[in-house]
């Protein structure tokens, strides 16, 4: 196994466990000691995991996102659960948009199936790629600075472009959010993209598998009350639903289903 293979092996078995010690990761992986060491120092140095004793946790302080390949191959099963219950409120003739993420990539895919007609901006380069060759879709790109890391257009030219439109519904996606700092980003580039999406949106989802819960980064987007729904999967804490459930936002929750990637 490649070291970058083992890296997102350790991260989503943190996702699953919440902390590991090195010896089980070692035994799982059928590599030395000193080997998953210096996997969890890099992970470390990224801001994905913190050291604890004898072993890792993952970090609640995001310093930044996974690449997109990788936050492709986490929670895939989830991630299609929440695509076809946010396809749900999309009505035909609607505007909306898709925030960029692979969770919102789902959404773009039960969309193309149903053949809905809708007009869908986007600051996602996959999911544009993807709507291009699906007819009944009226598509528009954001453009602006380009984000390869995370393959989206981000920063205030995104922004502006988003601000021009009276948006039905926005599905809005993020890296970390939870009931005190509500979401958040490592990123100001996506800040400024997502409190655009905010204010120029009707109705605001925010949809998100329950690894992104007790996270939040540098940049304040907005607090939960701000948002209507959240679809996430039923792993989040008891704690977390119950403050939840106090605020005026309606939570939808799928099954969590751990696929071949996270055992």
């Amino acid at each position: 196994m490649l070291p970058d293979e083992r890296r997102v092996f350790i991260y989503s078995h943190l996702h699953r466990y919440a902390h590991a010690a090195i010896g089980d990761l070692a035994k799982l992986l059928g590599v030395s000691h000193m080997t998953i060491r210096r996997d969890l120092k890099e992970m470390e140095n990224e801001g994905r995991v913190k050291f604890i004793s004898g072993g890792a946790k993952l970090n609640e302080v995001l310093i930044q996102e996974l690449p997109y390949v990788e936050k492709a191959m986490l929670h895939h099963s989830t991630k299609r659960q929440i695509g076809v219950i946010a396809e749900q409120f999309i009505d035909s003739g609607s505007v909306i948009y898709l925030d960029a993420g692979t969770t919102t990539y789902e959404i773009a895919q039960v969309i193309a199936n149903k053949l809905k007609k809708v007009t869908v901006i986007t600051n996602d380069f996959t999911i544009a790629d993807f709507l291009m060759s699906t007819s009944c879709v009226e598509l528009f790109h954001t453009g602006g600075r380009v984000d390869v890391r995370n393959r989206s257009a981000v920063g205030n030219c995104a922004a502006q472009f988003i601000r021009q439109y009276n948006i039905d519904i926005a599905f809005i996606s993020t890296s970390s959010w939870d009931c005190e700092h509500g979401i958040s980003t490592p990123d100001e580039g996506k800040m400024l993209v997502k409190q655009a999406v905010i204010a120029s949106s009707r109705h605001k989802v925010l949809v998100s598998d329950c690894s992104k819960y007790g996270k939040y980064g540098m940049f304040h987007i907005c607090h939960l009350d701000q948002i209507d729904d959240i679809i996430c999967d039923d792993q989040l804490p008891a704690e977390a639903i119950n403050k939840l459930q106090q605020l005026p936002l309606r939570l939808h929750q799928v099954s969590h289903a751990w696929n071949s990637k996270e055992k």
